[in-house]
């Protein structure tokens, strides 16, 4: 029985094992970071609005009326010389204010699905509070005293 295959070249398998990892390789780097887009269309994912606060000896001030704060559960991206924060509305007199810098590598989180805020780069999510609810974040989110007062808010710094 003869043999009609003809032998393979180093050549030629180095190539053809080049193109194999180069796929596998690739097909890693599009599922690492959180398994998909966090923008796909089987998700509710929207952008929060954004509303200018005003940076004063240490605080910030929000301006709740006309705003997506102007009820209950809104929520906003909030930005000013002294940062970038995530502002809801918790109750009738309560919010929560937290850093909108992604733990993961630092995007600004400007989207929100649900009750989660969501980053834009990887997918990460995080509650109202800023807990990671889903990586690849490992860490939660800073956390910022508010008061409330005459339609205005203040971010504590």
């Amino acid at each position: 029985m003869s043999d009609t295959t003809a032998p393979v070249s180093r050549r030629r398998f180095c190539a053809g094992a080049c193109q194999v990892a180069s796929g596998a390789t690739l097909a890693t780097l599009f599922t690492a970071c959180g398994g998909g887009s966090p923008t796909s269309p089987s998700s509710n994912i929207s952008t929060l609005g954004t509303i200018a606060g005003r940076f004063t000896s240490g605080h910030v001030d929000v301006t709740v009326a006309g705003s997506a704060l102007a009820s209950e559960g809104g929520a906003a991206v909030i930005e000013s010389v002294a940062g970038v924060f995530l502002l809801s509305r918790t109750s009738a007199s309560s919010f929560t204010a937290i850093d909108a810098t992604c733990t993961h590598e630092g995007c600004t989180v400007t989207n929100t699905d649900g009750d989660q805020y969501v980053c834009p780069c990887h997918g990460s999510r995080y509650t109202r509070s800023g807990q990671v609810v889903h990586g690849p974040a490992l860490a939660s989110l800073r956390r910022y005293t508010t008061s409330f007062n005459d339609g205005v808010v203040t971010i504590a710094l």
